[in-house]
């Protein structure tokens, strides 16, 4: 009978430890919205999670503003000052940092005061944070990205790593900014992959890299350690006014190997 009652109680525990492997992203945003940290491991996040709270924001701005006539601006920013800490995590819907609503001519960003730590994530719809500001560190190695994901002009001020990561579609970090050294070392990009016009200020490590269709690196400019041992491209480079420490692609290549 105590063993029937052991075994009865694994199975209840059990069960209400699986119940908490999932958890609405309103649930979140909610967290958010409080102040408090979010920090979550091993989750099924289902919903999608909107940092920008389009929803809320909507209704309390001009209909139709014509923003373009009075010289005011369409961006409606939201500041993240939460602790945003995923680990081993699963986002079943859409992330979204940066929406651009059609219908009444805003556009919506997110950015993060405090640390943004989305590691060994799999996000597998959209993760979109364009123009998205970076106060502190992030974090995003050993992350997939199985569906549509954008890092344009996002900025990075404090430590950043995509170290291990997996872009299943085409990347892009296109007028991305990173303050300091970013590695993107054993990571695999599965289409193309865009860097054009990005900034590295501090070095970037694409040790191990593969990046199985195009690498677009056209004016490109990165200052400080620029480390490309075992990188591999399948089909073409483009690195027209790629500055690199002051010297060209082509001659970064020739002095690399003397």
């Amino acid at each position: 009978m105590k063993n029937i009652f052991t075994i009865i109680t694994v199975i209840f525990f059990s069960t209400i430890t699986f119940s908490q492997k999932t958890i609405s992203a309103s649930d979140i945003m909610r967290d958010i919205k409080d102040g408090n940290v979010i920090e979550y491991s091993n989750t099924i996040i289902e919903g999608v999670l909107d940092f920008t709270f389009m929803d809320k924001a909507l209704p309390k701005l001009p209909k139709r503003r014509r923003w373009w006539n009075n010289g005011g601006s369409n961006t409606i920013e939201k500041q993240i000052i939460n602790k945003i800490i995923f680990k081993n995590c699963t986002f079943k819907d859409d992330v979204l940092a940066y929406i651009p609503h059609e219908d009444s001519g805003y556009t919506f960003i997110a950015n993060f005061e405090s640390v943004a730590i989305f590691k060994n994530c799999v996000f597998e719809q959209k993760a979109m944070f364009k123009y998205s500001d970076f106060e502190r560190d992030a974090d995003f190695s050993g992350s997939k990205f199985n569906s549509d994901t954008t890092f344009k002009y996002a900025k990075f001020n404090r430590h950043i790593s995509f170290k291990n990561t997996f872009f299943e579609e085409s990347a892009t970090f296109k007028y991305s900014d990173f303050n300091q050294f970013v590695s993107f070392e054993n990571s695999v990009f599965n289409e193309s992959a865009t860097f054009k016009y990005t900034e590295f200020n501090d070095g970037v490590s694409f040790n191990n890299v593969i990046f199985k269709e195009d690498l677009n690196l056209k004016y490109t400019k990165v200052s400080g350690e620029f480390d490309i041992t075992n990188m591999e491209v399948a089909y073409d480079i483009d690195s027209k006014y790629t500055d690199i420490n002051g010297k060209s692609f082509g001659k970064y290549l020739l002095k690399s190997k003397r």
